[in-house]
């Protein structure tokens, strides 16, 4: 039998004394009448857009009351400095529509709503709104046409880029804010975006960077989307590391990328690049023909498997002097190719294998990612870019720990909820793994 969540049952007990009373006093039997008439209850003339204006006025005008001292009708209203002075229209874009309110005013023109501030054209749960699809992959167009066609919001493209553009402030934070001394481990890996450059729409990569701190914890570092090729790029990304505070890293697993095994080592001199195992099968399969990918794959097993970096070349000489070998020569080279950045990873013990094998971790992520950022066209910069995929992760991680947070209280073979994606996440084995890092880095 499923055990209760107490919190949605607290919750749902609430909900339903409120609903009870509300029945009870018979508040609700007009409103019951118009919808049993057919009345709408959202958009343009909807009843619960009637039902907002109305609190929004009430507390409106509650606020004046505090301010100038007296309620509406006073008698001794005349015996206040200040005085009430009328109404004045607003249009309010809201979650449920747009709202014309009437605004208090007072005669020294001192008033400054709280509840619908001066200047302000949206509540707040629209901007959440905006901010939400935005993460989700919505041009700012899509969204615009979408609050239109199901709330009857008009905003307009500079509206609704402003809001978007509220959070560049956090993510430059985000970009920029202090990180630990020392990741064992770090991943890095690249999704490939479409980013307009002058006259030109150009593919770039955005590499996202993900460090295991010295509980086991995973931390996305940052996002760079590579200006230029090389060298340059990694220097520039190594020197921002370590100006955020990382004075060491042990390991750093990536995908063989021009000049960064040189920035890391000139940055962090101790460091460790290793290639993605994954990544180098997958570029030793790449021109496999389907009828021999399984046997290949069969072939590879021993060079990757193999207790030392002597038997893996052992086992890659006999595969070369194969048939199979001979029929896929381009397989061995890029074996061959890697071999220095490949061959620290025969070095280290199971445990601490399984940890660095793949970059499959921002792999799943950037899956999710591509996902988000599939129908967007192009970007029209690199911040841009970089904005969207920090919201994206923040959204995918929000919306796993409230699917977690429904199911808690279940038993484990009924939860169904996916876990951290990677913020957060925790490395399995993560204390044997440290311990064999430390007795492996070890002078």
């Amino acid at each position: 039998m499923t055990k209760p969540n107490p919190e949605r049952e607290e919750r749902r007990r609430q909900q339903k004394e409120i609903a009870d009373r509300l029945k009870a006093s018979g508040a609700l039997d007009e409103l019951f009448a118009k919808i049993d008439a057919g009345e709408p209850l959202t958009g343009e003339g909807g009843l619960i857009g009637g039902m907002l204006k109305a609190a929004l006025e009430r507390g409106l005008d509650a606020e004046l009351t505090e301010h100038v001292g007296y309620e509406r009708g006073d008698s001794e209203a005349s015996l206040h400095e200040n005085s009430r002075n009328g109404t004045s229209s607003k249009t309010v874009a809201t979650e449920v529509g747009d709202l014309e309110l009437a605004i208090p005013r007072d005669r020294n023109g001192t008033f400054t709503p709280m509840l619908v501030p001066k200047g302000s054209r949206r509540l707040d749960g629209l901007d959440g709104m905006i901010i939400s699809l935005y993460a989700g992959g919505m041009t700012l167009r899509d969204i615009q046409h979408h609050l239109a066609s199901t709330l009857g919001t008009e905003l307009s493209h500079e509206t609704i880029s402003k809001v978007v553009e509220q959070i560049g402030e956090e993510v430059l934070a985000w970009q920029s804010r202090p990180l630990e001394a020392l990741y064992p481990v770090i991943f890095l890996d690249a999704i490939i975006v479409k980013i307009r450059d002058g006259g030109h729409v150009r593919n770039k990569a955005a590499h996202l960077a993900v460090g295991v701190d010295m509980d086991g914890i995973k931390h996305v570092l940052g996002i760079w989307v590579q200006a230029t090729e090389g060298a340059k790029f990694w220097a520039s990304v190594c020197a921002e590391l370590a100006n955020r505070g990382v004075r060491d890293v042990l390991i750093v697993c990536c995908d063989g990328l021009t000049g960064f095994p040189e920035a890391v080592e000139a940055t962090w001199p101790e460091a460790t690049v290793q290639t993605c195992v994954v990544h180098l099968i997958r570029a030793a399969m790449r021109f496999i023909s389907y009828g021999d990918r399984k046997a290949v794959a069969a072939a590879l097993k021993p060079i990757y498997q193999a207790a030392t970096a002597d038997a893996a070349r052992d086992a890659l000489d006999a595969f070369e002097a194969s048939e199979l070998g001979q029929r896929h020569p381009a397989a061995v080279k890029t074996f061959r190719d890697a071999w220095e950045r490949f061959t620290p990873f025969l070095a280290f013990p199971p445990e601490l294998r399984r940890v660095i094998y793949t970059t499959n971790s921002i792999e799943s992520l950037n899956y999710q990612l591509r996902k988000v950022t599939k129908n967007r066209g192009h970007f029209p910069n690199d911040q841009a870019a970089v904005k969207l995929l920090w919201l994206a992760i923040c959204d995918i991680e929000d919306k796993r720990a409230r699917d977690r947070a429904k199911e808690r209280g279940l038993p484990a073979d009924r939860r169904r909820a996916d876990g951290r994606l990677v913020e957060g996440q925790a490395v399995t084995n993560w204390k044997r793994a440290l311990e064999q890092l430390s007795l492996s880095s070890a002078p």
